[in-house]
């Protein structure tokens, strides 16, 4: 059975809703990572220091996470997570800042807050088919340097970093589907290549 479609978003967006004298300010955004979304997360804390809370879910492969930032337990991020999820997103944080208003909504209302605030927020922008990448450092005599800068253009894949020493090292990104096409097409383009992870390089 085929894996099931997984999706980012294309750019960030945001929109408010009033809940009972409560502004919900979701915000929804692409991110690499969880140190990435961290840093997206202080911004929003920054841009609004006046908010009762900044409540988030992360869905980032094995980096994902979830904060109620005070509202009581279950009620904000574990339901703005199962709308990231229902959507089929990767790769994906979502933040809603709240300000209160005076009124309390009860637990049943606050599940319902955030879920809206989050799924009129995802409105604002659309979901593109999430590529899984794969990152790899080439090194290689200068010889076949050339040759091999073409086929990254040809086939469109990302020179990301190059160092000329003794050799060649170049750092390129790819569709992790098609390594193992790009491997044999490298043996047959510098046979005496070698190459590493990229995380392995580092």
């Amino acid at each position: 059975m085929a894996d099931a479609a997984v999706y980012t978003l294309a750019t960030a967006a945001a929109s408010e809703i009033d809940i009972r004298k409560s502004r919900f300010i979701g915000i929804v955004m692409p991110v690499a990572n969880r140190p990435d979304a961290m840093l997206e997360l202080e911004r929003i804390r920054t841009e609004h220091r006046s908010a009762t809370h900044v409540c988030w879910a992360l869905l980032a492969g094995g980096q994902s996470g979830m904060s109620d930032d005070g509202e009581p337990s279950g009620t904000a991020g574990r339901p703005m997570m199962e709308v990231l999820r229902h959507h089929q997103l990767d790769g994906v944080l979502a933040a809603v800042v709240r300000y209160y208003g005076g009124i309390q909504l009860g637990a049943g209302g606050l599940v319902r807050a955030y879920t809206e605030a989050v799924a009129t927020a995802l409105k604002q922008t659309e979901r593109v088919l999430r590529v899984a990448m794969t990152e790899l450092v080439l090194t290689l005599p200068y010889a076949d340097e050339a040759h091999l800068r073409r086929w990254l253009q040809q086939h469109d894949y990302q020179l990301l970093d190059s160092r000329h020493d003794a050799l060649v090292q170049l750092r390129i990104r790819l569709p992790a589907a098609g390594l193992d096409a790009a491997r044999q097409a490298l043996s047959c383009l510098s046979p005496t290549h070698s190459e590493q992870p990229a995380d392995d390089a580092a």
